[in-house]
């Protein structure tokens, strides 16, 4: 059997989670002398309620090997094989971690093989990498189908994602090529993405409104009507700016598959309260 490990980051819905057997790996949170779990010790909602009072942003660290090796010992009963997925390498060290537990547990867990693949995206993209291969496994692929289609995923996979302001982002130091956004974030709308596995402006508007709109044409522009798509709608304490941007999703594409779900607390650090993003793909 072939089991599919990812980290909390990925936000896919905890119903996916059970019914798929994806084994969560979580990131860290650390709020003054506190250190919670993502997802695990402290839930979006509580943590999106709390955050806009902070004084100080909560710093966010990577699951480290111990914490991938102890996946690893949860799984090795039912599995053979393991492909871990991981955000981007270029934005957080859950790769080199993941990297790093493969080679102690060649010598610990000599029945499993282990795959880990940088999937080069973030929040739902990530997610549906892993989604899809577990999918692939639980319908009996071998490995190879499994790998592959977490690939083509991370390879076609777009993220766009607007908020009231790149503060937390710039804060948490997760800004990439967007800097120069941060001079105008009081007047305008900042829209990013991710490209070649960093965080990348692709646009602003004048309102939430409008940069949803701007992000339905961004969308058709990277593929969305050209091909059926699986989209997930990611937002941070904003469900009603969710269900306005679903709904223009709907209205503008050929949606074979809808997810609406919370970004994780560890993710919701460097976005904010009020973000609301698009993940897709196409099927074909």
């Amino acid at each position: 059997m072939i089991a599919i490990v990812t980290d909390t980051c990925a936000s896919i819905p905890r119903s996916l989670v059970e019914s798929l057997q994806i084994e969560l790996v979580p990131y860290y949170i650390h709020r003054g002398h506190e250190t919670f779990r993502d997802a695990v010790d402290v839930t979006p909602e509580e943590f999106y309620r709390w955050l806009p009072s902070a004084t100080q942003l909560p710093t966010t660290a990577n699951p480290g090997p111990g914490d991938y090796l102890r996946a690893f010992e949860r799984v090795s009963a039912r599995a053979s094989q393991i492909v871990v997925l991981t955000m981007t390498s270029k934005g957080s060290g859950a790769y080199q971690s993941a990297q790093i537990a493969r080679e102690i547990a060649a010598a610990q867990f000599p029945h499993l093989q282990i795959h880990v693949l940088d999937t080069l995206q973030v929040a739902m993209v990530h997610g549906w990498a892993a989604v899809e291969a577990a999918r692939a496994a639980q319908n009996g692929a071998e490995i190879e189908e499994v790998l592959a289609t977490a690939q083509r995923v991370s390879r076609t996979g777009c993220m766009l994602k607007t908020a009231d302001t790149l503060r937390y982002l710039y804060l948490g130091g997760r800004i990439g090529r967007a800097k120069h956004l941060i001079g105008t974030f009081l007047n305008v709308k900042p829209i990013i993405s991710m490209e070649e596995g960093v965080i990348v402006p692709v646009g602003t508007a004048r309102s939430i409104p409008h940069a949803m709109r701007r992000m339905i044409d961004l969308m058709a522009a990277r593929g969305a009507a050209q091909s059926p798509i699986k989209v997930a709608i990611t937002h941070a304490a904003a469900p009603e700016r969710a269900a306005a941007l679903l709904k223009l999703v709907l209205d503008a594409f050929d949606c074979v598959e809808v997810l609406v779900t919370q970004l994780s607390p560890a993710l919701g650090v460097h976005a904010g309260p009020g973000c609301v993003g698009v993940n897709f793909f196409p099927i074909h």
